[in-house]
């Protein structure tokens, strides 16, 4: 994979959901990239900070924003493992991306076309172009293998 292609991008994401596995967290991974340079990663922290906002998209845009020093991103990129929700869609919005790039679909709370489509409402001051579908099989594999394994740890 080279560096500009979205499977290569979305390959970083997944190691980052990985890291969120690895610390009993929803794995789910973000990347933001401007031109062809990753500038911040992320995965889901929510547990582990005991915050609401810790996805993984929230967790890499607070970083993007630190070392861009501003909120806005419209040269950039986000690459996440599963449809963002509404909460992260909101913030990738104002965020202002260029493209949305994810890989599984979230059936019960997507944002994009799953559950609901924010990018439908009246009045939205931005819309990011949205590639759905990219290492899909991947994606979800990952969220499903977690939930299985935490679905037996119930049982014994």
């Amino acid at each position: 994979m080279k560096k500009k292609d979205p499977l290569y991008y979305m390959s970083l994401a997944l190691k980052e959901a990985e890291k969120a596995a690895q610390e009993d967290e929803v794995p789910v991974g973000a990347v933001i990239v401007c031109g062809d340079k990753v500038i911040s990663r992320g995965h889901n922290k929510r547990d582990t900070l005991n915050m609401t906002y810790a996805h993984a998209e929230m967790m890499a845009i607070n970083k993007a924003n630190k070392k861009l020093k501003s909120w806005r991103m419209p040269d950039c990129d986000i690459y996440i493992t599963l449809e963002p929700c509404i909460m992260c869609m909101g913030a990738i919005i104002q965020s202002r991306f260029k493209n949305v790039y994810y890989g599984a679909k979230d059936l019960k709370g997507g944002a994009v076309i799953s559950s609901i489509n924010v990018l439908e409402a009246k009045n939205i001051n931005h819309h990011p172009n949205v590639v759905g579908g990219i290492m899909e099989e991947e994606c979800s594999k990952i969220i499903s293998e977690y939930f299985k394994n935490k679905r037996k740890l119930k049982t014994c």
